[in-house]
């Protein structure tokens, strides 16, 4: 994976593995942010094992999935943890525009 820098305290990225996580880890990542809903797709980790690889690592891990528009108790959250978990973050889902649009919710 080679995440899309966005600003320097946020990159997004494809869909991840527990595997990646150590090589996320030793990037910088502080943080991540899912916003992949669970079962979107068959054989695609779900957001608890890659929470489980990512604080074994010691990196703070939210997620805020999103289908279809986005909504306001999503935005809501995402600012929240924007706010108090550490930078730089990579935010991931499917493709990264998920996680771009939430980014981008900052700047409104």
């Amino acid at each position: 994976m080679n995440p899309r820098k966005l600003s320097d305290d946020f990159a997004v990225t494809g869909q991840i593995t527990p595997e990646q996580i150590k090589a996320f880890s030793a990037a910088g990542y502080k943080s991540i942010l899912c916003a992949r809903p669970d079962n979107e797709e068959s054989g695609q980790p779900s957001f608890e094992e890659v929470a489980r690889a990512a604080e074994a690592e010691g990196l703070q891990i939210v997620h805020i999935p999103v289908s279809g528009m986005l909504g306001e108790g999503q935005i809501i959250r995402f600012r929240q943890a924007w706010e108090t978990m550490p930078k730089p973050m990579l935010g991931y889902c499917r493709s990264g525009a998920r996680a771009g649009s939430l980014y981008a919710t900052l700047s409104r």
